[in-house]
């Protein structure tokens, strides 16, 4: 009798633990319930996050909404400058006052560049992205642009942007100006400026000019002194308030209202985004905040 009751336990303590092997085979035992990501709640009007890895769609509000989109067509600019074929960034530029009374007339956000001055297209590049320069912006369009006169230069520079932009599969974008304060024809989509973004990101330089928080430029003077300008500092607060954030373009205006093209990467994974007419410039950085932990939660 004890001998059999003995058997009787030994089948069943090995019936036991081979329903146990299988269930830690299948991983029944150890994988927890996916705990689901909630999703976000922004102020913007529209919102759009991809993978910077494979392009694929992390986060999507309206994301193919047509919208005026402000100094995040700057990014392009930035592009079409840093795709030219042997682009020399030491090469210098000197400052027009029709960059001046530009910036005057329109009112718009510069880099204060000082008539006359030798810049360097770097110096323009770091004065177009990081305090939004509109005066910049024209430098950089009648530089790059191709023509006999400013005007045509300009025109073609913007062509060289609508180009691109279609090149790069932007169906729902027309840019009429090299920095944002169109005619009535400067749009985009928060898609389509992710797709932009992610492109612009693949350039080391456009990389290390949009993390920057602050740069000081020494330009030449028409005398041939040096002029140390006054600091630069980045539109972008989420280089600082955000851990791993890298870029890369605040937008703003009237129409526009508040907007953001931002990027970070943490552990490896790197999340580009956008989002177009938030409420304004504290809340663009929270949407974009809350999209961009968001996105990582959702890459795991």
């Amino acid at each position: 009798m004890i001998t059999a009751t003995k058997g009787i336990r030994v089948r069943r303590a090995a019936a036991v633990a081979f329903t146990a092997g299988a269930v830690l085979a299948t991983g029944a035992l150890t994988a927890a319930p996916a705990q689901a990501v909630t999703v976000p709640t922004i102020a913007a009007k529209t919102g759009f996050v991809a993978n910077n890895a494979t392009g694929a769609a992390l986060y999507n509000k309206a994301g193919t909404t047509k919208l005026s989109i402000g100094s995040t067509t700057k990014i392009m600019t930035a592009k079409i400058v840093l795709s030219q074929a042997n682009l020399n960034l030491d090469a210098k530029v000197t400052i027009q006052k029709a960059y001046s009374d530009y910036i005057v007339a329109k009112g718009a956000s510069s880099a204060r560049l000082i008539v006359g001055d030798k810049v360097t297209v770097r110096q323009l590049l770091y004065g177009l992205m990081l305090p939004s320069g509109c005066d910049a912006a024209y430098a950089l369009a009648d530089k790059f642009g191709t023509g006999t006169t400013r005007a045509a230069r300009v025109k073609s520079f913007i062509g060289k942007m609508n180009t691109t932009a279609k090149a790069l599969g932007m169906t729902n974008t027309k840019f009429d100006s090299f920095d944002g304060i169109g005619n009535g024809s400067n749009y985009s989509t928060a898609q389509d400026l992710t797709k932009l973004g992610i492109n612009a990101m693949k350039s080391s330089n456009f990389r290390a000019i949009v993390k920057t928080k602050s740069y000081t430029a020494k330009t030449i003077t028409k005398t041939g002194s040096t002029r140390t300008m006054a600091a630069w500092t980045n539109t972008n607060t989420l280089l600082t308030t955000y851990s791993g954030a890298i870029g890369l373009k605040t937008g703003s205006g009237p129409e526009a209202k508040y907007c953001l093209v931002f990027a970070a990467t943490r552990n490896g994974k790197t999340v580009v985004g956008t989002v177009l007419a938030s409420t304004s410039a504290s809340v663009r950085a929270t949407d974009a905040t809350k999209l961009l932990n968001y996105g990582f939660a959702k890459l795991g």
